[in-house]
């Protein structure tokens, strides 16, 4: 048992530094996934914020957690693009002939945007810093913030996986990533969900973005989370069991 542990780890540190290079050698994928929140959080604090009534003095501390779901939800499509990649040229049934485990190659995708996503959002709160966010919280609501968001970037990266492994081409492949966008929107991520048509209040209050933003937000603020911090865990953990057993089923049926 501790031989096939360790044969995993070491195969699975092999997966991932192959894709890490992959990141590496082209740091643009994680300028491009940083550009559109940070034009995003521009637009809304310096020309939309003076006009957008939330309750609190700082609008950019109110935007901040939907600007970071976007950014990993952006930066996830390129999973499902490398992903698709190796699948058309082949390269999965190279390693398959090799003595790997074979889920470690997914592995290797995954710990790749988790480790790419983390840095697209130390960027973001750096420039947020900048125009002027502020956090009250301390160690232990960042820590639980940093967490959250792990679970959020690792149920997508799962998602992205079925969408790269079954897509038949490469627009396909990151298209899915697109209502994943701009589900913020219509959530409490810009505006308080009360100023909401009715209709639109109630998809937007039984959504998970409302509960993960709301969540974040009350943390970074040094407010009580209440109960949104549970409904946001089992949203992220009930996506990310969901479709890492689709994505599972969906490679063994692919390659």
């Amino acid at each position: 048992m501790e031989v096939a542990k360790n044969h995993f780890l070491s195969d699975m540190g092999v997966m991932l530094g192959r894709s890490l290079r992959h990141i590496t050698r082209s740091m643009d994928t994680i300028i491009t996934v940083t550009v559109m929140p940070i034009a995003f959080m521009l637009l809304f604090v310096y020309v939309f914020g003076g006009a957008i009534q939330t309750g609190t003095d700082n609008y950019v501390n109110y935007l901040l957690p939907g600007i970071l779901l976007i950014a990993i939800a952006s930066g996830v499509s390129y999973t499902a693009f490398r992903l698709f990649t190796d699948v058309q040229r082949g390269i999965f049934e190279r390693f398959h002939t090799m003595p790997i485990s074979r889920s470690t190659l997914l592995w290797g995708h995954v710990l790749t945007s988790l480790v790419s996503n983390a840095i697209s959002v130390v960027i973001i709160i750096l420039v947020a810093l900048v125009m002027g966010f502020r956090s009250s919280a301390g160690i232990l609501p960042w820590l639980a913030v940093v967490g959250i968001l792990s679970l959020f970037t690792l149920a997508l990266t799962w998602v992205a996986a079925i969408a790269g492994l079954s897509a038949k081409t490469v627009d396909g492949a990151s298209a899915f990533s697109y209502p994943i966008i701009f589900l913020p929107f219509i959530s409490s991520a810009f505006v308080p969900t009360e100023s909401m048509p009715s209709v639109v209040r109630a998809f937007a209050e039984n959504q998970p973005v409302t509960s993960i933003v709301e969540a974040i937000r009350a943390l970074l603020s040094g407010q009580p989370v209440g109960n949104d911090i549970w409904v946001a865990l089992a949203w992220c953990i009930g996506i990310l069991l969901v479709a890492y057993f689709f994505a599972m089923r969906v490679y063994k049926n692919r390659v």
